[in-house]
């Protein structure tokens, strides 16, 4: 099976095995909107995005280096899974002896109540993640798939018992997570048959160094990404201004907002489970270049398309996904909401392009890219949020991984050349803010200007899409 047909196939079983998994993710923004206040909905983000953050420093990133290691052929996987689990194993313990220490931080008090729950949550999520990713390095996608679809399902219905019908809010969103996680992660463990990959005798303590060497400049751009949904999120609840109303509430629309978004983030991700595989095996290969030419294109074209389609419908689409029948304060949610998606949209172009730094192994290139993305963001929050309040959080995110966009667009090329269309880029990025004003302020006939805008995305992008698909249907090899 030639490369393009292996990427799209690969592409279509995560779609089939995603799809339906993500839509339930996203319908559960729902019922949290119903039983939870804006308040306690900001804590439950908070929370969140601290797990997020405690991962990949106290795992070292390994679940980055079991994919990476566990697709190359050079190393044997029985290797690869027993040295990364010991090592993740051994950052978790390090996480549990240094915990205490960030009870201590006063803009972190929103973990008081929930330590032991949140230190279980980062566990659990950790084991899955490996797993999981070592499942996938196996090629077992299918059994990927699968999982991501019980792990939802698992998940959903935690959700609906201890939240919907117990009420337990925060506390009851956290152990429908953990139990979700615990669950895949026992699944995946005996059906994967990961035991036999599993023996102290295995562990290799060069491939150790090797694995570290690889992963640990990913620790702080994980953390970089991280950092700039938490920053956002921090500096609207805790900052003072006499011109916006910010604090907990605001926090917790904000969160909601970010939530319509994930829909260009689920294409994305569907789409990067396969293309991140790809990547990695045809590292070596003579064509890479127009590879990932083709590849980008058609991505860059999709996204672009399909978030202006989003933004158009946002208004139509927001009170589907979130309900203001218990708390009328998410009927705004909506005017937040189009900067946020074109946010996601160069985020995950910028994700595209992390995987030319994870298939040639210059991470370190991620790390000061992301760090200059997310210093950006945080001089952004401090300026624009006291002024425009939740807007300013909105615009800081989506200029922020606008930046990282323009450097990683120059400086991953230099390890991977592939053309890109500077000119059509900034024509669509025009056009697609043009459409955010639109849907903000609403003037007379917004509606009739936002689908003309969408026309010239669909015109603009159509043939880039068309002839990239034609030539990786026809490319036979």
């Amino acid at each position: 099976m030639n490369k393009y047909k292996k990427l799209a196939m690969n592409t279509i079983v995560f779609a089939i095995g995603n799809f339906g998994s993500k839509i339930l993710v996203i319908l559960l923004t729902r019922l949290y909107s119903n039983n939870i206040n804006p308040a306690d909905s900001s804590t439950k983000e908070l929370l969140e995005i601290t797990a997020n953050f405690l991962l990949p420093i106290f795992t070292f990133s390994m679940s980055e280096a079991v994919i990476r290691y566990g697709l190359d052929k050079k190393y044997k996987k029985h290797q690869v899974f027993t040295t990364s689990m010991t090592l993740n194993f051994i950052g978790l313990l390090m996480m549990f002896l240094i915990f205490p220490i960030l009870k201590l931080i006063p803009f972190l008090n929103f973990i008081d109540g929930y330590s032991i729950l949140l230190l279980v949550y980062v566990c659990t999520s950790a084991i899955r993640s490996m797993c999981a990713q070592f499942v996938r390095a196996k090629g077992h996608v299918k059994l990927y798939s699968l999982d991501g679809i019980l792990a939802t399902l698992t998940l959903f219905i935690g959700n609906v018992i201890f939240i919907s019908k117990l009420h337990w809010g925060v506390k009851g969103f956290m152990l429908s997570v953990i139990l979700s996680d615990l669950l895949s992660a026992v699944f995946l463990f005996f059906i994967a048959n990961l035991k036999k990959y599993l023996n102290r005798k295995y562990y290799n303590k060069k491939l150790a160094w090797s694995m570290m060497r690889f992963a640990v400049p990913l620790i702080p751009t994980v953390v970089m990404w991280v950092i700039t949904g938490f920053s956002d999120r921090l500096f609207i609840r805790y900052m003072k201004s006499d011109v916006v109303t910010l604090g907990e509430d605001a926090a917790g629309i904000y969160g909601y907002a970010s939530k319509i978004p994930n829909l260009i983030s689920m294409i994305s991700t569907i789409f990067f489970q396969a293309w991140n595989m790809s990547a990695i095996m045809e590292n070596d290969s003579k064509d890479r270049s127009k590879f990932y030419e083709k590849i980008y294109t058609a991505y860059e074209a999709i996204l672009f398309i399909a978030s202006a389609i989003l933004i158009a419908g946002v208004k139509i689409i927001t009170p589907m996904l979130v309900s203001d029948k218990n708390f009328s304060e998410y009927g705004n949610v909506y005017i937040y909401t189009p900067v946020l998606v074109v946010a996601v949209l160069f985020m995950c172009l910028d994700q595209f392009l992390s995987s030319i730094y994870t298939a040639t192994k210059h991470t370190k290139n991620s790390f000061w890219t992301s760090f200059f993305a997310s210093i950006a963001n945080l001089i952004l929050n401090y300026f624009l949020i006291p002024i425009w309040g939740i807007q300013g959080a909105s615009i800081s995110t989506f200029l922020s991984y606008y930046l990282c966009f323009w450097i990683r667009i120059i400086d991953a090329r230099y390890y991977i050349k592939f053309r890109f269309n500077g000119f059509r880029s900034l024509i669509n990025t025009g056009i697609i803010i043009l459409m955010c004003v639109f849907m903000a302020i609403t003037p007379k006939f917004y509606w009739f200007w936002t689908g003309i805008l969408l026309f010239f995305i669909l015109l603009i992008n159509y043939n880039a899409l068309m002839l990239t698909a034609k030539k990786l249907f026809k490319r036979k090899r």
